[in-house]
């Protein structure tokens, strides 16, 4: 065996033993206070909202068990199983051009670990969500999404897939220089054609118009001094019952959105205060340094394929007899991951602090109190747990826990009144 060949089991077998580890750490704290609403909570969230928040988390956590056992068997199967190869040898026959043969093994294999994942999804949706009444998506909306989302997936990522692979083989050693300028155009230009282009594709965005909320939120943003085509509301509830809120796109394309879910639950003060919130994101330079992270990363990611592309050990230590530019990339993409798993901390911790930012920032430009009865709502709405086992939330968790903030949002409403 390959020294790298090991040092990739390795590291998959300890990413999937602790992926699973800390999923049954989070079903069994949850159980353990599925009993007692913590105190903080008491007045607001009933017993029987905690329990189904509890029960919510623990069948989630039942459907993550098979997530992470098939995210393992698809690494190994397509890795040292001999898959990529199988799929690059099927190929030959349409006798392509290198660069569309490429093209075709890399899409051929995404569509195939979409079709594997594919029970799980519906497992989520119809079984799940259902099964605690969040479900509204109908099995004909499932298709249609499934067959837009595959349409662009098509549309946007085959000339993008094609660009990378011509780079690789005809830019010489400077390819990846040039594949990367590719990449950071192409999300650029997917975060500012998002809201605008893509998203109307799959939900109905309309501008606020209740007169009371709208006049608030007018000055919000002006006191912010955010300027964007507005705030829109979306029709969440075709697909979900559940509320949220985001900011989304760069330029004159930005905009926060609530879902009409939410707009449902909660008081103008609290939605004003939501919005605050997540204009803190922008006025705070988030998404901006979240953008610029991710170009950095990019390039990284970049070199480090250039690296291993000219390393022919990096194929036959993973299963592909033959060497190529589009093996490379795939395979890059498909072992990345456990080397990568156990920076995951990091990226949630650095997450985590820009929600406490942003939640300064709102105390700042509307009530603090009401965004932490928001957020109580949210939680309550949406069966997110209250009790979250603590290793597990460090390790993954983008929001801090409900009582951290909560008590976090509490502390500034006392010191503002």
């Amino acid at each position: 065996m390959h020294w790298f060949t090991g040092l990739f089991l390795l590291l998959l077998l300890a990413s999937t033993a602790t992926r699973s580890w800390l999923n049954q750490r989070q079903a069994a704290a949850v159980r353990r206070h599925r009993d007692r609403v913590p105190e903080a909570f008491a007045q607001q969230v009933d017993l029987q909202a905690h329990q189904k928040a509890a029960d919510y988390t623990v069948a989630g956590a039942g459907l993550n068990r098979w997530d992470v056992l098939l995210d393992a068997l698809v690494a190994l199967l397509l890795t040292l199983g001999g898959g990529i190869d199988a799929i690059d040898r099927a190929w030959q026959a349409a006798g392509l051009s290198p660069t569309w043969h490429g093209t075709a093994v890399v899409l051929s294999t995404f569509l195939i670990v979409g079709a594997l994942g594919l029970p799980l999804s519906l497992w989520r949706t119809f079984g799940i969500e259902a099964r605690f009444g969040f479900n509204r998506t109908t099995p004909g909306l499932y298709i249609a999404d499934l067959c837009k989302s595959l349409g662009l997936s098509l549309l946007l990522g085959t000339p993008l897939i094609f660009v990378i692979l011509y780079l690789m083989q005809q830019a010489g050693s400077l390819w990846w220089l040039f594949a990367w300028a590719v990449w950071v155009g192409f999300s650029v230009l997917m975060t500012w054609a998002w809201p605008a282009i893509f998203a109307p594709l799959f939900n109905k965005f309309t501008p606020v118009t209740d007169e009371a909320l709208k006049e608030r939120t007018e000055a919000v943003l002006q006191r912010c001094g955010f300027a964007s085509k507005g705030v829109f509301k979306m029709d969440g509830s075709r697909r979900s019952s559940h509320g949220n809120a985001y900011f989304t796109g760069i330029g004159r394309n930005k905009r926060i959105v609530f879902f009409d879910t939410l707009l449902e639950r909660l008081q103008v003060a609290e939605v004003e205060a939501v919005l605050a919130h997540e204009l803190g994101h922008f006025r705070l330079h988030h998404i901006r340094s979240g953008l610029i992270l991710s170009v950095v990363m990019a390039l990284l990611g970049f070199l480090l394929l250039d690296a291993l592309m000219r390393w022919d050990a990096f194929y036959a230590a993973l299963g592909v007899s033959t060497p190529s530019t589009h093996a490379a990339l795939l395979l890059f993409m498909f072992v990345l991951p456990p080397f990568t798993y156990f920076l995951t901390p990091i990226s949630a911790w650095w997450s985590r602090k820009h929600e406490f930012e942003a939640d300064e920032f709102a105390a700042k430009h509307a009530d603090a109190a009401d965004l932490a009865n928001a957020l109580v709502k949210l939680h309550r709405d949406n069966a997110s747990t209250l009790t979250p086992d603590s290793l597990h939330s460090a390790f993954y968790d983008s929001h801090p826990p409900a009582l951290v903030r909560i008590s976090r949002l509490q502390s500034l409403a006392t010191q503002r009144s």
